[in-house]
């Protein structure tokens, strides 16, 4: 390719709203690698999480020995200890051994877990529906650099006499550079909006077996 045509002298020949799409493509991918990296981190951290307490959960039922294993401060816990600890401090909230209470006690244990499990999903999901718009707006961005890079190009050639393809292709050429731009921004954040959506489903399964299994310990205890 000749080098005038090379894509960084494309980019910097561009118009200036053309730069400006691609300034705001490039701004949008950086953005959206920053979510999925902190993201995928978030979840890694998420599921350990879930496969210690569970281990832990499984080689100890006595939950009086396991809660007290977890911070007294609730900032200080961590989603699985954040759950559990929601879920025995309700269930130990009156101290009454009638069937009634146990009863009384162990679904308002079961409400306050779930409550707690749809905070975290909720956290866990915060971010990925701007990853979605990224994913969505990005190409239509980049078209709109296009549209209008083209357009100027063809007005450029208003004024001359004979349009061959030397003339042409420069304009052409870096106006297409801002859907390349579009779709670089797209394609990782479709994938990994996709790819992390599915994630967060899967831990609030996890979350919800937790929680059903806690239950029936809590109807189990007498």
């Amino acid at each position: 390719m000749d080098s005038s045509l090379s894509i960084f002298s494309l980019i910097i020949s561009a118009g200036f709203v053309v730069q400006v799409v691609m300034f705001v493509l490039v701004l949008m991918s950086i953005y959206s690698w920053t979510v999925i990296m902190s993201k995928k981190k978030t979840l890694m951290d998420a599921n350990k999480d879930i496969k210690r307490f569970h281990n832990n959960f499984l080689a100890d039922t006595n939950l009086s020995i396991l809660h007290g294993q977890i911070p007294a401060q609730v900032s200080n816990r961590t989603p699985m200890e954040h759950i559990f600890g929601a879920g025995y401090g309700e269930f130990t909230h009156t101290t009454s051994a009638s069937n009634q209470a146990l009863v009384m006690n162990s679904e308002r244990a079961y409400r306050s877990m779930n409550t707690a499990v749809n905070n975290e999903v909720d956290r866990l999901d915060h971010g990925l529906s701007v990853l979605a718009m990224i994913a969505s707006s990005s190409p239509y961005i980049g078209l709109f650099g296009t549209v209008w890079g083209i357009m100027h190009s063809f007005i450029g050639l208003a004024s001359v006499k004979q349009a061959t393809i030397a003339i042409v292709a420069p304009g052409i050429a870096e106006a297409l550079i801002a859907t390349a731009f579009g779709l670089f921004a797209a394609i990782p954040a479709t994938i990994a909006y996709n790819r992390l959506i599915t994630q967060v489903g899967e831990i609030q399964n996890k979350y919800t077996s937790f929680v059903e299994e806690l239950f029936v310990t809590f109807q189990r205890q007498k």
